[in-house]
């Protein structure tokens, strides 16, 4: 399935527009990681664990969109979009798009 950010495919012609699709993942964050990632944020340096699970969030956000968009009788979503909030220490990853077929 083709996932894209842009409103179309270059060289592909969408012949059925399907609706708006989302996929949402919510992980929760581990506390000896959250005291880890502030120490590691003081010193300048990068939180590994942290950027492993927003890796989670947004793949698993993705395939979520995708499925819908499969029900959906769709091949491809375009105008993607990823959004990301912090929430009681818990991390949401959304994605949102239009699924469409391609012809």
């Amino acid at each position: 399935m083709i996932v894209t950010t842009t409103p179309t495919v270059e060289g592909q012609r969408i012949t059925a527009y399907h609706g708006v699709v989302c996929g949402e993942a919510i992980l929760g964050a581990n506390v000896f990681r959250d005291i880890f990632a502030g120490i590691t944020d003081i010193i300048g340096g990068r939180s590994g664990a942290y950027e492993k699970s927003l890796g989670q969030a947004r793949t698993t956000a993705l395939r979520e969109m995708e499925d819908h968009a499969r029900s959906l009788g769709g091949n491809a979503v375009v105008g993607v979009d990823l959004d990301y909030e912090v929430i009681n220490n818990m991390l949401m990853v959304s994605a949102s798009g239009t699924a469409v077929t391609l012809g």
